[in-house]
């Protein structure tokens, strides 16, 4: 079953297109792999953009497929934030408002 989910990429590898993504519900983190995915070779994936995307599972694991660029650059620090720093209040990010 696919849902459509925001998300902020936290690890990309541009030369073999391939991402980790937190997830708008916090839940397991997805992966994005363009090998899998045809349509979309060649999405360029920064970490810290925002996007949007259909996210399936599979045993353990969540994938990422149909990538949308919500907001390149919308969080730029967030895996420096997570790795060095205890969670506090003003360290969330806001994912947008509810899907249409």
């Amino acid at each position: 079953m696919e849902e459509r989910m925001y998300g902020v990429v936290l690890w990309a590898d541009k030369q073999d297109s391939k991402a980790v993504i937190w997830c708008e519900d916090h839940g397991n983190l997805a992966y994005y792999s363009a090998a899998e995915q045809s349509a979309h070779c060649g999405v360029a994936l920064d970490a810290g953009d925002l996007i949007q995307f259909d996210m399936s599972e599979s045993r353990d694991c969540r994938y990422a497929s149909n990538l949308e660029h919500v907001n390149s650059g919308y969080a730029p620090d967030i895996a420096a934030n997570l790795q060095s720093k205890p969670v506090e209040r003003n360290n969330i990010v806001q994912f947008p408002a509810g899907r249409a």
